[in-house]
């Protein structure tokens, strides 16, 4: 016999073809209700329950997928804005003094193991919902095509069993028929062969139609014994199968629960970390500040757009205006000696004058005993009762506009030098 393909021949094609057309002939004939059909509601329900369930899992199943990528998405997010952060993170923040460059080391070595511990608990976390979750729904699935298989194998077999039992009901019927004509030979016969012959006409006959009627017979017994085979194992099975979405979904949901819950407890705890990092950041920012307010009391503050620092002033012993001998201490920080170096009345001045300054930059105080300058002021500078109270680069002085109102040294405090200029 020819071949027609691999492990297919001619009368392999040729039987699966006529089972194909005797199936076809079946459903028009149920169809246009010529012919009965096996009904079992029982199992249309299972059936049904089955595609539900199918249908369900196979949406879990790519919503889940879909939940992954979206893991993934937001660990690559992250990761690119820690590189951010980390790229930010300048060293020049703390300063260039050595208490605090070793305050720095110390930050930035803790928060690059914070953003270490971040890209692991993130590759964490996607690995549990890949192992816990998304490959149970890939196994709960993998059972669902070969049932599917079976079930229209299932009803194939059924319509086999159908168009069979059919068949053998009309030879029973076709049977019961040519016996009554064998009964009764018509005249044709009679006339065409001896009465002898009659006798082996109508053996064979009945010997043809019993051949047919055992074969139908054959057919309807192996056709039914295939389609009970399958039905009896999948009214087993999809029960079974129904019931277990429930375990598989509880399994699915409560993992990627917990997988959620230790991953959020985790990350906010290096959340916190990350708070703690960015508040000792802005820490030791305040305290720069601070330490720079302090080193400004002992030397001239250093603001953008300042003037250069001039030397901070010797404060040396006031010169006699009669010759180049100084003065004793007393006398330099006499009012009236200061008001004659100055050429300034006693009357006209605070005590303790020494010169005018005027305000070429704002200056904000810190302290209650500075003076707050605004440009253009004119300051009255005057000597320290006490000359080791001065530092380097401050000046004591009063506005010129608060004395000429009040007359009164209520208003003196002590500015940057190099915030003025003097007249």
């Amino acid at each position: 016999m020819a071949e027609m393909g691999k492990g297919v021949t001619a009368g392999k094609l040729a039987i699966s073809v006529q089972k194909r057309l005797t199936r076809a002939q079946e459903k028009v004939l149920q169809k246009l209700g010529k012919s009965d059909e096996t009904r079992d509601v029982v199992f249309e329900e299972m059936v049904t329950n089955f595609n539900k369930q199918m249908s369900e899992g196979t949406k879990l199943q790519k919503d889940l997928k879909a939940y992954l990528a979206a893991v993934k998405a937001m660990h690559d997010a992250s990761r690119r804005l820690q590189d951010c952060l980390a790229d930010m993170y300048e060293p020049e923040w703390f300063g260039k003094e050595e208490m605090d460059a070793l305050a720095e080391e110390m930050i930035e070595k803790e928060l690059d193991n914070n953003l270490e511990d971040t890209d692991t608990l993130w590759l964490d976390y996607h690995q549990n919902l890949t192992d816990k979750s998304v490959v149970n729904m890939d196994t709960y699935l993998t059972q669902f095509p070969d049932i599917k298989a079976r079930i229209a194998k299932r009803d194939r077999k059924m319509v086999d069993f159908d168009s069979a039992r059919h068949h053998f009901a009309n030879l029973q019927k076709g049977k019961k028929k040519d016996e009554a004509k064998i009964a009764k030979p018509t005249a044709l016969l009679e006339m065409a062969a001896p009465s002898w012959a009659q006798g082996l006409i109508s053996a064979h006959q009945v010997a043809q139609t019993n051949l047919s009627y055992n074969q139908a017979e054959e057919e309807l017994g192996r056709a039914q014994k295939i389609f009970e085979e399958l039905n009896v194992e999948l009214q087993d099975e999809l029960p079974v199968l129904w019931d277990r979405r429930v375990g598989v979904y509880v399994e699915t949901f409560q993992t990627m629960a917990k997988n959620q819950e230790k991953f959020h407890r985790d990350m906010s705890k290096l959340s916190e970390n990350l708070n703690d990092i960015m508040t000792k950041l802005e820490e030791q920012r305040e305290f720069n500040e601070e330490a720079n307010h302090s080193d400004s009391a002992s030397s001239a503050p250093k603001r953008p757009g300042a003037p250069p620092t001039r030397p901070p002033p010797a404060l040396s012993p006031a010169l006699d205006p009669r010759g180049d001998s100084p003065l004793d201490d007393e006398a330099s920080i006499n009012p009236s000696t200061q008001g004659a170096v100055t050429n300034d009345s006693d009357a006209e001045m605070p005590p303790g004058f020494i010169y005018k300054v005027k305000a070429v930059h704002d200056y904000a105080a810190t302290d209650g005993d500075e003076l707050e300058l605004k440009v253009d002021d004119m300051v009255l500078v005057l000597a320290f009762d006490n000359p080791d109270e001065q530092d380097d680069g401050w000046l004591l002085g009063l506005k010129e506009s608060h004395w000429v109102q009040k007359k009164d040294l209520s208003g003196k405090g002590v500015f940057p030098e190099n915030f003025t200029t003097k007249i």
